[in-house]
């Protein structure tokens, strides 16, 4: 058993993750995947670059997988926000590697690009979505995508989000989800804002941190 199977992930997964060099899980990933598995909202304080995907995304490939159904037509059953296209990149290509071979659809919607493509790409409905917030809601205001049966819901950098003008996207987001759902939210720092969207978006949610707010991810290296 490796270390990631003692956070409740299956063998499978953990084999998988294996092959990509995830072995050892980073504080962040240790704190929040057992939490995540429970069923919990979560607000996880942790910097850009400590592995926050793998800490919402692994355990969130695994209970989508559990269930084994397939979406609706126009229906996303996850939704992973985040404030620009590159990250929503780099979410996306992660969890490519997560869901490897299995059923489960992952798909990413970004402004820059078609927005008929986009929509026609949603119709079939996707397991995992992930999107910047303004282009989401251009979908879901030309019913391309609906999020009523939306059953987890990510917010990734949402202090980036708030810094780069989405609060009002966010709250918009918020009215269209069912209130039965799984909320993780993970920020760098925690701007007095934060407090509203916390409010709106999670339910009696258990904290984890894994760094001082402020200091420099682990790996990352400043130089002056």
């Amino acid at each position: 058993m490796n270390y990631f199977q003692e956070l409740g992930l299956s063998e499978k997964l953990a084999e998988r993750i294996a092959e990509f060099g995830l072995k050892d899980p980073t504080p962040i990933q240790a704190k929040s995947i057992p939490s995540v598995l429970e069923g919990r909202d979560l607000m996880g304080l942790a910097q850009t670059g400590t592995g926050k995907t793998a800490a919402f995304g692994l355990p969130l490939v695994q209970m989508l997988n559990a269930t084994g159904t397939k979406p609706t037509p126009k229906t996303a059953r996850a939704l992973i926000l985040a404030p620009t296209r590159e990250l929503v990149r780099q979410i996306y290509e992660n969890l490519i590697k997560f869901v490897g071979k299995s059923h489960l659809k992952v798909s990413m919607v970004v402004g820059g690009q078609s927005l008929g493509a986009q929509s026609k790409r949603m119709e079939r409905g996707t397991d995992i979505l992930v999107a910047t917030p303004g282009r989401l809601i251009d979908l879901c205001d030309r019913r391309a995508i609906s999020l009523a049966e939306t059953q987890f819901l990510v917010l990734d950098e949402a202090d980036q989000m708030l810094d780069m003008g989405f609060i009002h996207a966010l709250r918009q987001i918020a009215k269209m989800l069912p209130e039965q759902r799984q909320t993780l939210l993970f920020s760098a720092t925690m701007p007095k804002l934060m407090s509203e969207i916390a409010n709106s978006y999670l339910n009696d949610p258990i904290r984890v941190q894994a760094a001082p707010p402020g200091k420099v991810a682990d790996k990352v290296t400043q130089v002056i």
